[in-house]
């Protein structure tokens, strides 16, 4: 029997199964056959599947008011942005559809800053090799790998990257045209490579010295994924401009970009805008979230269960050595790095009913609904281990 060809752009490789019911960390195909999820649509879903406070939020929401644009104010996105505020760093939030949004604007609004200030040649934004910053033009010159500029005409100027972990690289490439230094204090597909604390200590005092923004991509890593509401807050510093997305919405698309006041000098009416961010439907879902990841218990939670998971994980790495090299990450956004492409442990871990990812530098990625419990560990890591040693079992 013949496929009809699917009128998708072939950008995408997914696999044949259909999910068409999500319950908590379960999902259900079309076959009915469940799956253990603990990829979470790429860290997306943090409250799991069809939570009933989101469920909830979403449907009082949709019966009232969906759209009337950023021509007139919504005020669920004052009280969200209040709400953000509160808990970071930030003075001001600009809503967005998506964590690529949220990183365009936020390189906008560091250049746009020097600009207002009159330094107009302070446009370089330096990045790290093996980052990710979105799929727009703008994110994919700002991320570390080069893959994603294959086809796409000339790299754009005023981008720098610079190998990941290296300091003195790193301070080399700092120059009166710096306009400001972007990273994810836990990169995610780049390999789920956590930056120790002291480097982000150090970040904050190079910019100190030179003038240049720091702008911090916790469109992955963020909304509790480590078991503090921003991930950035481990190490006690603050950047000038955040980039969130993902799981601030709960699974609905929404992101924003949060800037202190300092940075947000050249952000004046006009210089930035869009149609759908902030949309009455995405605030009453993002505040309903908002209120379940901000919780103290809840964030105390994720912290068991990321102390939990990573020890097994451990536990994996040393019993299977020479297949796992190393157990990274922080909090419940984790990986394996294996020494052998991860692509078909994957497929195999899929047949025997847990979802995962996979990120670069051969790592089998991990980012659970930030609800799982130690069952769900438990489950998800004997799935791991009989996995793991059929991959090294010999062929007859």
């Amino acid at each position: 029997m013949s496929v009809a060809p699917s009128p998708i752009l072939p950008v995408y490789s997914p696999p044949d199964v259909v999910f068409e019911r999500g319950e908590g960390v379960w999902l259900t195909a079309r076959d009915g056959r469940r799956y253990l999820d603990f990829i979470a649509g790429i860290a997306v879903n943090a409250l799991g599947h069809a939570h009933p406070k989101l469920v909830e939020a979403l449907a009082a929401q949709a019966s009232k008011l969906w759209h009337v644009s950023n021509m007139f104010r919504v005020a669920g996105q004052e009280e969200l942005a209040q709400r953000y505020i509160d808990t970071s760093f930030a003075d001001y939030v600009f809503f967005t559809n998506s964590g690529t949004e949220a990183v365009e604007g936020a390189l906008k609004t560091a250049r746009k800053h020097h600009s207002a200030n009159g330094d107009l040649d302070r446009i370089e934004i330096i990045g790290f090799q093996g980052s990710f910053h979105g799929r727009s033009y703008a994110a994919i010159n700002a991320s570390g790998n080069a893959a994603y500029l294959d086809g796409f005409g000339p790299r754009l100027p005023g981008f720098v990257q610079v190998p990941f972990g290296d300091h003195e690289a790193l301070t080399k490439a700092i120059g009166p045209n710096t306009a400001a230094v972007i990273l994810e204090p836990v990169q995610g597909e780049g390999g789920v490579r956590a930056v120790p604390d002291q480097c982000l200590q150090g970040l904050r005092k190079l910019a100190d010295e030179h003038g240049f923004l720091i702008i911090f991509d916790e469109v992955q890593c963020g909304a509790s994924r480590t078991g503090k509401l921003w991930a950035h807050q481990w190490a006690g510093v603050e950047p000038d401009i955040m980039a969130v997305a993902k799981g601030v919405g709960g699974g609905f698309p929404m992101g924003a970009f949060l800037v202190n006041k300092k940075a947000a000098n050249g952000m004046t009416r006009g210089a930035h805008g869009t149609t759908f961010g902030g949309n009455p439907l995405a605030m009453a879902v993002g505040l309903a979230c908002f209120e379940e990841l901000a919780k103290p218990a809840f964030l105390e939670h994720v912290t068991a269960m990321s102390n939990h998971f990573g020890q097994a994980l451990e536990g994996l790495r040393d019993r299977y050595p020479g297949l796992v090299l190393e157990a990274r990450g922080k909090g419940l956004l984790r990986g394996l790095k294996l020494s052998v492409d991860p692509k078909p442990l994957q497929a195999a871990l899929r047949d025997k009913g847990l979802l995962v990812g996979v990120a670069g530098d051969n790592v089998l990625r991990f980012a659970p609904p930030l609800i799982i419990g130690s069952e769900h560990v438990t489950q998800a890591v004997a799935i791991l281990d009989t996995a793991l040693a059929e991959a090294i079992r010999p062929q007859a």
